[in-house]
Order: structure tokens, then sequence, then C-alpha cells
């Protein structure tokens, strides 16, 4: 997930205190952090006398590799209250201030990592030589004065990384800490236009295979590895990580989630709900018993939900599909810390009435009222027109479908939905993508199936273009739609390399399957037909509907 524009959402939030939730336990310890169980076993010696602060520091640190930074301040401050003079807490809490893949920093982070790190340096004589470097390189990382642009200073933090990995390059946290800064360097950007590497990718590449060479049930270093991989030519190289990350850290929610970024790009979309199950569960205990607010529950949890929507989709199953679409949109709709949406609220307002269009509802999709007219709810409009234009086309109402196109494209060109564009939603992509699928939806209403073809693959085309994220950016794969006008225009060798393109992307998703099926048989390849509808079957297996060309 990228993020930039959440933190105008977050801001009012992030300083909220969390209480302590049921699997708690701070007995001894100077109380001012909950300690959790099911934190794993990841154990760092740091310098300290205090059981309670190595305790603290270890738990801040594996939730930093969960991605739960505000919570790992916390548990760092714990450690500060058992050890006040813990050069390694205050590294912690530098640490956990500064920026990530999900977020960059605000001049709070700044000021809160700058006072970290100052102290740590005051600190550094009583520390060990390792975490001497470790300090010296964190304090690369920030000025005291705040840096909007800081491209250089996460250059310089990586590059001091290396130096101390160069040093001490059997110390796995500093192995793993520097894959995460070299990509902090390129956020969800790793992987060139022909899907090789970048350099920096090649370099954390290489630091995480050692760690989990030495180490394969490292939290940080599976975590960072399927984030690296997931996009690249080769996602099942993360499968060990993924299947390993699912028993890892049962407390982190967003590390119980983590592997089905990987199984979705593997076609385990069954393993990708459950991963998603597991991980809602997680996170609604830990954010209601800890009444927990700011960017984890704010971001993370939504994307859960979110997820869950995507891996029973791509299963068939309506039902299951269309619930997790409702909760996704809901959580859309409600209050976090006075922001009146989810910082991705436009990516999943819309869910409930495309999940109804996929599966060929079209009498509920003509039944969602319109949304308001605000530009807050601008995508959820083009979404409205988009499925209506949808249902009328696949009635055979051109003229309907023309109308609800010609309403899409006012949206698309207006002033409004560029302004919408930001690092997290590229607003007029995503819609691009939806007036050329709807363009040619219309046009095979009216027979013109050149037109149709054009379309549609203007539609693959504008949508192969996006930045890639987990759900995509456009949520439903423009590809079988393509093939289906193909097949139906008689052109079954075309449809069959379309739908084959489309399973390279989505590897066993039932719509390709389908539609491969489909298109090997009305060439007369009636054996290879005959194995392909097998794995339909397979892929199908959960489904609660029997899937019609017609609804592509």
């Amino acid at each position: 997930m990228k993020a930039l524009n959440l933190l105008k959402l977050t801001l009012g939030c992030l300083g909220c205190f969390w209480l302590p939730q049921p699997a708690v336990r701070a007995a001894e310890s100077s109380k001012s952090a909950p300690l959790f169980d099911g934190i794993g076993r990841h154990h760092r010696i740091i310098t300290t006398d205090s059981k309670w602060a190595q305790r603290y520091f270890n738990q801040g640190l594996t939730l930093c590799y969960g991605f739960n930074h505000a919570e790992a301040i916390r548990s760092f401050q714990g450690a500060l209250k058992n050890d006040p003079d813990c050069a390694m807490a205050y590294w912690g809490i530098a640490y956990a201030s500064g920026p990530h893949v999900n977020r960059p920093m605000t001049r709070e982070d700044n000021d809160k990592a700058w006072f970290a790190i100052t102290n740590a340096l005051a600190l550094k004589a009583q520390a060990s030589p390792l975490e001497g470097a470790l300090i010296d390189a964190m304090a690369v990382r920030y000025k005291a004065e705040f840096k909007e642009d800081r491209a250089d200073l996460d250059k310089a933090f990586a590059a001091a990384m290396r130096e101390v990995v160069k040093k001490f390059p059997d110390d796995l946290d500093a192995q793993t800490i520097l894959a995460e800064a070299l990509m902090d360097t390129m956020p969800w950007d790793y992987w060139l236009k022909d899907r090789s590497p970048k350099p920096e990718t090649e370099e954390a590449l290489a630091a995480i295979r050692l760690v989990l060479k030495r180490n394969p049930d490292h939290p940080g270093a599976t975590h960072y590895y399927i984030h690296a991989v997931e996009a690249g030519p080769n996602p099942e190289l993360g499968i060990p990580s993924a299947d390993r990350l699912s028993e890892l850290v049962m407390h982190s929610g967003h590390l119980l989630h983590m592997p089905s970024h990987i199984y979705m790009r593997v076609g385990q979309y069954e393993d990708a709900e459950i991963a998603n199950r597991r991980a809602i569960k997680a996170d609604r205990s830990y954010i209601q018993s800890c009444a927990a607010q700011g960017f984890y529950p704010l971001v993370y949890y939504p994307h859960n939900e979110h997820f869950l929507w995507y891996a029973t989709y791509f299963q068939g199953r309506s039902a299951d599909a269309l619930a997790a679409a409702k909760k996704a949109a809901a959580i859309g709709l409600e209050n976090y810390c006075g922001a009146n949406k989810a910082p991705e609220a436009p990516r999943f307002r819309h869910l409930p009435w495309l999940t109804q269009a996929r599966f060929g509802r079209w009498d509920e999709v003509l039944k969602v009222p319109q949304p308001a007219a605000t530009n807050d709810f601008l995508i959820d409009r083009a979404m409205w027109h988009f499925t209506r234009g949808l249902a009328f086309a696949a009635r055979k109402d051109a003229e309907s479908a023309g109308r609800e196109h010609s309403e899409l494209e006012k949206i698309i060109g207006s002033t409004e939905a560029k302004a919408l564009d930001n690092p997290i939603f590229p607003a007029t992509g995503v819609l691009a993508v939806a007036g050329h699928w709807l363009a040619g939806k219309v046009a095979e209403a009216r027979g013109d199936f050149a037109s149709a073809i054009s379309h549609l693959q203007k539609a693959v085309e504008t949508e192969d273009a996006l930045p890639y994220m987990e759900p995509a950016f456009w949520p439903v794969p423009s590809r079988p739609a393509l093939g289906a006008v193909l097949l139906r225009s008689g052109k079954a060798d075309e449809a069959e390399k379309v739908f084959r393109q489309d399973l390279q992307i989505w590897p066993r998703n039932g719509w390709s399957l389908l539609g491969l099926e489909k298109s090997l048989r009305a060439q007369g390849h009636v054996q290879l037909a005959d194995s392909i509808q097998r794995e339909f079957t397979a892929s199908w297996k959960r489904a609660d509907v029997n899937l019609d060309l017609a609804w592509f």
C-alpha cells in the first residue's frame, strides 16, 4: 500500500494512548505499555540490566517489523520506563518514527525521531560497538529541521546501513533494516517495466535472502521478502515466507495478512481468504481491546477487509464477496478520529455494485441509488454509471448503456477527477479503464465488434499501465472481458491468447479458465478443452454461481 495523503487523516490520532487488551502482561514491570502474548520469539540482546526493558525492546522491534509503529513506540517507551539509560530504546523510537513504504514522515514524527536519536547518541558510550554503529546510522536518517522531501536522507540512511552491514555482516537485524532502508527509497516500485529488478532491489533481496538462510523465521525478513517479490516475475518465490509468516506472530494482524499478497499472485485464493479472516480477527480484537487509534486501524484493518473481498471474488463466492464488499464499503463511510472516511475509501465504497455487476446481478445494480453529488463521492458516481452501463449493455439496451457511458466520460474529463490523483490512488487511470471497458460493452451491444474489441484492448493497456498495488487499483481484470468479446466475434484463437495471458497474471482464476476452455472448444481442441474444464471445476469448487460468459 502507498501513502501520502493519509497523513491529513491521521495526524489528529497518532498521539492517542491505547489501553491494554486481555492478552497483555505487565505485572512486574513499570507499567507504561502492554506486553502482548502472541508477539513471537524474535529476540535481540541489547545493553540493559532490566529483563523488562529487554522484553519491551523485543516487542517493539517485532511490532516495527509488523508495521505497527505507534504501538512499537509505546513498547520502546516501556523499555525506557524500566531502564532510562537504554540507548537502544531511544534508537527504537527513532526507528519507529521514520518513514516506511506505506507512510512518509510528518513534522511531528521528525520531532519525535530527532529527540530520540539525540538521546541515543548521548548514551552511545554505554552501548556495544554494534549498537553504536546502528545509532550512528540512524542519526544520518534525520535532521533537526523537518524536510518534506526526504529522498536524500532516505538514501543516506541506506548508505549508512550498508556500512553497518560491512562491519557486522552476521547481524541479521542490521541486514533486514538495510533491506528495508533500500526499499524505502523506492516504495512499491522495485521492478522495472520489463519486470527485471532495480539495482537497489537486487541488493535488498540479497540481504533478505542472507537473513532467511540463517533464520527462516525472522519476522522482518519474511515480511519484506513478500513485498519485494510479489510484483516481480516470480512471486512463487515468496510462498515459503508466506507459509511461515502465517504462524510467526499471531498478535500482528498485518503479519497474518501479508501471506495473502503472495497467495493471490500464485492463485491460492482460498489461502488468501483464510489469511485475511485471521488478520481481521486479530486486528478487531486489538483495536477494540486497546481502543487503538491512528494509522494502524485507519489503514491496515480496512486493507484486510478489502483483501477478503478480493480473495472471495476470485473464488466465485458471490455471497461472501458481496458481504465483504459491503463491510469494506461501510468502513469507507465510518468516522475515524473526525475524518469522514478511511484514506482508501474511494477504492472500496463502490465494491458492492461492482460485485453485483461481475456476477450478473443486473436488477440489483440498477436499484443502487445514485451517490451524493460531492467531490468526495466522485469515484463512487463514476463507478455507479459504469456498473449501470454494464447492466444495460448486458440487456442489449445500447441506448441506455450509451447514456451511462456519456455521464461517465463527463466525470473522467473533469478537473475534479484529475484533482483526485495521488500516490495512493491514480484516479484518472482507474477511471480511464472504466471508460474504455464500458465503451467496449456499448459497442458490442450495438453489434459493432470491431469497436468493442478496440476499446477493450485500450482498457487492458490502461490497466497494465497502472502502478502495482494489492488489491489492484483496477480490481477486476479486464482481459476476460476482451477475451469474451473476441470469442463472441468468432476470433477464438485470439481469445485463447488473451485468456492465457490473464492466467499468467492471475493463475487458476475461474474467469479466464472458463474463457480458455470455451475458446479451445470453439477451435476443435476437445482434449485440451476437457483438461482446462477440469482445472476450472477445481478452481470453482467453492463457488456459489455458475459462471456465465455474458457477465464478462
